[in-house]
């Protein structure tokens, strides 16, 4: 323990002696955990973003879309026509096991008015097990309820953003708007959810009954008056598989879809598609980890390059100390010193320079960024394996001279 604390002490003073070039020397290392640090804050971030994002759509939540159709042989696109009604969501609710709820949805656009405000909005016409599938709180005020919809009575819940464009930060429950010059009653206020993974405003929006949504704002046909765009469903908690597997014969059957043709709807699942970019920001987080520890490979040769300079400086120095006894492991320990000293200095500097760079980039670039605890101290460890690993060749170069080519040498 002596030896060490003296191969320290005796490391600390040959830094000082040299101080710029000490400092240039730890300028590798201190960039190289900086960019670590910022970098795998960065992909962390938008790890976190994903998941607040998957976490705002619901949970365990499939969709599913009106399909294509086939008119004298020619395949229309999906969502050409809807081929989906209330009541295939009420028969999935009520026979699919794997299935906890399940809401219609029929959306449209309108501008809504109130006072001399006016915005274009989209209005989602559904039930009230919409707001459960999709955890949509209410801020202030009450949602509406399945009477409601029976009576296609004329009330709505704003999003944040409609609120904002109209209200003026009026209180908007209780105020009567205009949709398509019909009144409707705003009735409740939806908690924010921000933005959706594909980068919508999910606050931009009115939802209200889906019976007063069809006959007042979005408007349908007397022979299609049942029809809907899609259907949001929940599954049951581990479910999700079973619920589409039960939902498609479901679909088929009440479709009549023979054997050899294909379904006039599509099932979404938004687990697989959140997945995929999770996997995507992981990827993401990793790759720019990689490029930011090829600074500190480039920091660790500095340190190398240094070293071995410093080595024949001291040629003199080390065949002294080996005339008067010092041992191999002595000397090998005191430049071995010098060198994790060189890059664990580097590395701390480098840590509070990376810690600012992730604030900075997410002030002034408006990215989040996550700041773990593991990062820093993997950054930190590897800055010290750096000067393990690169400083212990010009050490032993050191360790092993030839006392008496040491001492000769000029």
């Amino acid at each position: 323990m002596r030896k060490l604390v003296a191969s320290m002490r005796i490391a600390f003073s040959a830094l000082r002696i040299n101080k710029m070039r000490s400092a240039l020397t730890m300028l590798g290392i201190i960039i190289g955990v900086a960019a670590v640090i910022a970098m795998v804050a960065v992909g962390s971030g938008a790890e976190a973003r994903i998941q607040e994002q998957i976490a705002s759509i619901g949970s365990n939540v499939i969709v599913v879309l009106s399909g294509s159709v086939t008119s004298s042989g020619i395949r229309m696109g999906s969502g050409f026509a809807q081929t989906l009604t209330e009541d295939d969501a009420k028969a999935i609710a009520r026979e699919c096991s794997g299935v906890q709820a399940a809401a219609p949805v029929s959306r449209g656009g309108a501008q809504v008015v109130y006072g001399n405000n006016n915005w274009a909005t989209q209005i989602m016409g559904t039930t009230p097990e919409y707001l459960t599938i999709r955890d949509l709180g209410i801020d202030s005020g009450v949602s509406f309820t399945n009477a409601d919809v029976d009576a296609a009575a004329k009330v709505a819940l704003l999003g944040k953003t409609v609120i904002d464009n109209l209200f003026n930060g009026e209180d908007p429950v209780g105020k009567v708007i205009r949709i398509k010059g019909v009144p409707f009653t705003v009735v409740g206020a939806l908690t924010p959810k921000g933005q959706s993974p594909t980068g919508q405003d999910q606050d931009d929006v009115i939802v209200m009954p889906i019976s007063a949504a069809k006959k007042k704002v979005i408007g349908s046909s007397r022979a299609n008056a049942a029809a809907v765009g899609a259907v949001m469903v929940q599954a049951s908690e581990g479910m999700t598989a079973d619920a589409q597997s039960q939902m498609t014969s479901l679909l088929r059957q009440r479709h009549h879809i023979q054997a050899n043709q294909d379904d006039d709807f599509t099932i979404r699942n938004m687990e697989e598609v959140f997945k995929a970019q999770e996997n995507s920001a992981e990827v993401m987080s990793i790759l720019l980890a990689a490029v930011a520890s090829v600074s500190l490979i480039v920091g660790g040769i500095g340190i190398m390059n240094i070293m071995l300079v410093s080595v024949t400086e001291r040629t003199r120095e080390i065949g002294l100390r080996q005339a008067v006894g010092a041992k191999t492991k002595d000397i090998l320990s005191q430049f071995l010193v010098e060198a994790v000293t060189l890059s664990v200095v580097g590395g701390a500097v480098g840590i509070a320079f990376g810690v600012g760079a992730s604030i900075l980039i997410s002030y002034f670039a408006e990215w989040s960024t996550l700041i773990s605890p593991g990062s820093i101290l993997l950054a930190f460890l590897f800055s010290a394996l750096v000067g393990i690993s690169f400083g212990y060749y010009p050490a032993r170069k050191a360790a092993y001279m030839d006392p008496i080519e040491a001492l000769r040498y000029e």
